[in-house]
């Protein structure tokens, strides 16, 4: 009994991110933008959208929302930071095109609204509307088991199971 009053908490270390974006699976590699498929900036997978909407790919935090609305990293639960960045060369757009629907410092669920973007728009005036989502930190990771997935339905669609280094 006093074990489980004063006993050490459960730390939740696993955690499944599911697709903010509906559209066609593709590898980090294939991204035509060696900043992704060099995995510079963290190892992950990408996305071709079919709509203009993002969502929260895990329960967790807004950390970082770009002004141009073209890219936003989540913090989850576990402490994967997990960015979404909406298209290739979209900053050059300036915002044009884009909405958001959360701020900085936010708490969302997975599922929740984050982005909705002018799908056309992108494809016009940028190079690519393929969206890489990238773990940042990987570093805290213990594994990353990315699911094999051809098409994804946001909100829903398990992408990667990732557990941290305790």
């Amino acid at each position: 009994m006093l074990k489980k009053l004063f006993g050490k908490k459960e730390v939740q270390t696993e955690e499944t991110i599911v697709a903010p974006i509906t559209g066609s699976v593709k590898k980090l590699e294939d991204v035509p933008d060696p900043v992704f498929s060099q995995k510079m900036m963290g190892d992950g997978i990408a996305i071709e959208p079919i709509e203009g909407v993002a969502v929260a790919p895990v329960d967790g935090e807004v950390i970082q929302f770009f002004h141009t609305k073209h890219a936003i990293g989540i913090r989850s639960k576990t402490g994967v930071e997990i960015l979404i960045h909406v298209g290739l060369e979209t900053v050059n757009m300036k915002g044009e095109g884009f909405t958001g629907h959360v701020k900085e410092g936010d708490k969302v669920k997975a599922g929740d609204k984050l982005i909705t973007f002018d799908l056309e728009l992108i494809k016009e005036k940028a190079s690519s509307t393929i969206t890489p989502i990238v773990i940042t930190n990987g570093d805290i990771l213990d594994s990353v088991k990315k699911l094999e997935q051809a098409e994804c339905k946001k909100g829903e669609t398990p992408l990667m199971e990732t557990k941290i280094k305790v």
